[in-house]
């Protein structure tokens, strides 16, 4: 190789290198600007589906942190207490993994005898047009869920032998709902055993 194109190629080497530099800096510049909004509005988020999914509640809460069975991630349930120490209800952030975008988050509002109060995504990423339909404001797929006793309600699609009527054409979003529901049920059923002990 020629001495002028080695020249070349370490000068196109350099400039390379510094581009990636600064384009590197000003993407960590930017997260530092943007994550306290970001994290502000995810929390701002999560404090209106609690709302939703646990309305009328004016008692105490109570945050733990609950690993399902058979599971390694943990999730996060916040036990409604009446002003008499009872149990009002419980909040569940779940998730599911098994969603077509990969993952999405909801919280779950039970009453004290486990029917589902409501329901809301807290983020979802899935196909517009199809598997956003989970979200309220794109269809009824949530309020099916609504005044449900999972003891008795098959938390699953009815192609799957169970009650919840799926998505058209978004049969995986709406299984992977049923699994988010289904985990925060579990996550109900051990809260609720700890109470009675």
């Amino acid at each position: 190789m020629s001495q002028k194109k080695e020249a070349s190629l370490l000068r196109l080497v350099v400039v390379l290198t510094c581009i990636a530099l600064v384009a590197g800096m000003a993407l960590t510049g930017v997260y530092a600007l943007t994550k306290d909004r970001i994290e502000a509005a995810q929390k701002a988020k999560k404090e209106m589906a609690l709302n939703l999914v646990l309305p009328d509640f004016k008692g105490t809460l109570k945050d733990t942190t609950i690993t399902p069975d058979g599971e390694d991630d943990p999730v996060l349930a916040h036990i409604a207490l009446n002003d008499d120490g009872s149990l009002f209800g419980l909040a569940v952030e779940t998730f599911t993994k098994k969603a077509f975008d990969g993952r999405f988050d909801l919280m779950v509002g039970f009453d004290a005898d486990g029917s589902i109060i409501n329901t809301e995504v807290i983020d979802a990423s899935e196909t517009p047009g199809l598997g956003d339909k989970i979200n309220k404001d794109k269809s009824n797929f949530a309020k099916q869920f609504n005044g449900q006793d999972p003891a008795t309600y098959k938390l699953s699609v009815k192609k799957d032998g169970g009650d919840v009527d799926a998505i058209t054409a978004a049969t995986i979003s709406s299984r992977a709902y049923c699994d988010a529901v289904q985990r925060a049920y579990n996550v109900y059923q051990k809260v609720k055993e700890g109470n009675n002990e």
